[in-house]
This record gives structure tokens, C-alpha cells and sequence, in this order.
């Protein structure tokens, strides 16, 4: 997640998570301020609305909180625990899209956009980016080991693009 602002004037910071909610963030035992893990970062933090806010050891003053504004906060792979099924963001940019029935390719996955309903895989392809709905009757298989998902195109997804 990201610092974005302070809360009160006790040195609490609000966090904009980069998981699936506020509570998953305020869950993690363990964070660090570089994604190598070699600088532990000490705090409790509790679902605020669509952000958490963080109590970071050390850091009692609304001017110190205010000088973190922008700084990261990493998790170790490790510590995540994903349901059967799920995958972290990082894992699916870059897999090779292609139909799970002909094993054609149309393309790479380049982002992720969360929405109300379901995930949105943004996927680019020689004609441009093509949005596909990331639901069960589309998305038929991902395979992170060797970079591959699988997709069974709904009717008009690409009537248009390719």
C-alpha cells in the first residue's frame, strides 16, 4: 500500500491498500518500507473506509506521519494467503492469453483494473487493448508456472478489435 495522508494528530497515517480490501491490510503481522524486506516497519492498522489507518511505531507527531506521505509499504509473498483460485496481480501482467479451445494467441495480459462486479484483465493485442471480464464462463484457466491463461471468448468480445 501507500501513505497518502495523516489521520488526527497523534501520528497515524492512512494507507491506500494495494490488496483486495482495507481489513486484508490490516491483517498483515509483518510490512516493510523496501519490496526486499530488509526494513522491518513496526505498526497496527484497522479498516478505515476504503482506506486503513496505521499507528507506525515510532511516529507520534502529525508532522512526522506528514513526512511519510508517498512512502511505500511492502509485504512479504510469504505472509500472503490466497484462496484456491487467486493470484496476486504482479502474477498475471504478462501471461500470454490465448483460446483455451484452439490454443490460439490473442495477446498479453498488461493490467488488472477492480471493478463493482468482477475484475477487468486488460489484454494487448497487434490491434490495440481489448478489455476482457474476468468471470468464470471467460476466464477458463490461468497458469502462472508457465505463463498462460486461458480464455474462452464470450460472443462479441472481439468482433470488433480483431
Amino acid at each position: 500500500g501507500q501513505i497518502v495522508s495523516t489521520h488526527g494528530v497523534r501520528g497515524e497515517v492512512r494507507v491506500q491498500p494495494w490488496c483486495d480490501s482495507p481489513a486484508q491490510f490490516a491483517g498483515f503481522t509483518r510490512l516493510f518500507w523496501d519490496a526486499e524486506g530488509t526494513r522491518p516497519v513496526r505498526l497496527r492498522a484497522r479498516p478505515h473506509g476504503s482506506v486503513a489507518l496505521a499507528s507506525i511505531e515510532g511516529v507520534d507527531t502529525v508532522e512526522a506521519a506528514a513526512a511519510l506521505r508517498g512512502r511505500m509499504l511492502y509485504v512479504d509473498r510469504r505472509d500472503i494467503r490466497l484462496p484456491q483460485g487467486h493470484h496476486l496481480v504482479q502474477d498475471l501482467i504478462g501471461l500470454a492469453v490465448v483460446d483455451a479451445d484452439t490454443g490460439e494467441r490473442y495477446g498479453t495480459l498488461t493490467d488488472v483494473s477492480q471493478t463493482g462486479a468482477n475484475p477487468v484483465y486488460h489484454m494487448q493485442t497487434a490491434r490495440g487493448e481489448v478489455l476482457i471480464p474476468a468471470i468464470p464462463s471467460v476466464i477458463i484457466s490461468v497458469d502462472t508456472k508457465n505463463d498462460i491463461l486461458r480464455l474462452r471468448p464470450m460472443k462479441g468480445l472481439f468482433d470488433d478489435a480483431l
